[in-house]
C-alpha cells in the first residue's frame, strides 16, 4: 500500500555539483577561447597546454569564490540552481577545491612564463575575484570583465619561448566581448540582485539599456575581429558577420539566459575569426 509520498530525488553527483558551483559553462567557454588563441599564436603544444590549464584553473577559482561569497544572498533568494545554497554541496568541499585550483593556477601560470603568469593571475583571474569581492555591487561592475577578457589574449601570446603582447585590436575585441557578456549575464537576476543589495552597472542603467549596450559592444567586437588583422578580410569573414548582426537585433528582445549563451557563442565565433583571419 502506497503512502502517496513521492520518493526523494537523488542529488547531483559531487563532481557535477562542484562543476555547477564553479559556473562550469562560462569557465569552460573561456578556457576554449584561450585554447583557440594558443593555436592562433602558434605556441608549441606543451606551452599551449600549460597556458590553457592555467586559465582553466583560474576560472574555476573565480566560480567557486563567487558562490562562496554569494552564499547568504543565494539562500535569501532561494536559488535552487546553486548546490551550495540548497545544501547539496558542503562549503568545506568547495573551499578545498578552490585551494587546490588556486595553487595549480599559480604553478601552471609560472610554467607559462613570468609575464604570462602576471597577466593571468593579476588581470584575468584577479579581476574575477575583484568582481566577486565587491565590484559587482558598484557602477564599476563592468571593469573586471573588460580587464579579464581584454587581457586574455596577452596571457596566451606571452606564454612560450617568444613572448609578445597581443595586438591592441585583439585586446579591444576581448574587452568589448567581456562587458557585453557581463551585461547579458546579469539580466535574468536583476530582481534577485536588487533584493540582496547588488547594484552593478546593469542594475543602474536598467534592463532595456543593458540589452542595447550589449548588442552594440558585441557587434563592435565582431567588427574588430574581422577588420583588425592586417590585409583585406576574406569574403567568408564578412559573411560570418551576418549571424552576428541578426543576434544583435534579437538580443534586446530575448529573455532568460539565452542572451548570455548567445554572447558566449559570439565570443567563440570571434575567436574562430581571429584564428582563421589573423
Amino acid at each position: 500500500m502506497t503512502t502517496g509520498t513521492a520518493p526523494a530525488r537523488p542529488g547531483p553527483s559531487p563532481v557535477l555539483a562542484l562543476l555547477a558551483a564553479a559556473h562550469g559553462g562560462p569557465a569552460l567557454a573561456v578556457t576554449a577561447v584561450a585554447s583557440l588563441l594558443a593555436l592562433r599564436g602558434g605556441l608549441r603544444p606543451p606551452d599551449a597546454a600549460v597556458v590553457t590549464a592555467a586559465v582553466l584553473t583560474g576560472q574555476l577559482t573565480i566560480g567557486w569564490g563567487n558562490d562562496l561569497r554569494d552564499l547568504p544572498r543565494d539562500r535569501a533568494a532561494d536559488r535552487t540552481d546553486k548546490p551550495l545554497a540548497t545544501g547539496a554541496l558542503p562549503a568545506g568541499r568547495v573551499v578545498g577545491a578552490l585551494t587546490v585550483a588556486a595553487l595549480a593556477c599559480l604553478v601552471l601560470s609560472a610554467l607559462a612564463g613570468a609575464r604570462s603568469a602576471l597577466v593571468n593571475v593579476v588581470l584575468v583571474t584577479g579581476a574575477g575575484h575583484a568582481y566577486n569581492l565587491g565590484l559587482k555591487a558598484t557602477r564599476w561592475s563592468w571593469a573586471p570583465y573588460a580587464a579579464a577578457f581584454g587581457a586574455l589574449p596577452s596571457a596566451v601570446t606571452l606564454a612560450g619561448p617568444d613572448p609578445a603582447w597581443a595586438p591592441l585590436w585583439t585586446t579591444g575585441a576581448g574587452a568589448a566581448l567581456g562587458v557585453g557578456a557581463h551585461l547579458l549575464n546579469a539580466l535574468p537576476d536583476l530582481a534577485d540582485d536588487e533584493r540582496t543589495g547588488v547594484r552593478g552597472l546593469p542594475h543602474r542603467i536598467g534592463e532595456r539599456r543593458s540589452r542595447v549596450l550589449a548588442s552594440v559592444l558585441l557587434s563592435a567586437a565582431s567588427l574588430l575581429a574581422v577588420l583588425g588583422p592586417a590585409g583585406d578580410p576574406p569574403a567568408w569573414a564578412w559573411a560570418a558577420l551576418v549571424p552576428v548582426a541578426v543576434l544583435a537585433v534579437l538580443t534586446p528582445a530575448a529573455r532568460g539566459r539565452t542572451p548570455f549563451r548567445a554572447a558566449m557563442a559570439v565570443a567563440l565565433l570571434d575567436v574562430v575569426l581571429l584564428v582563421a583571419v589573423g
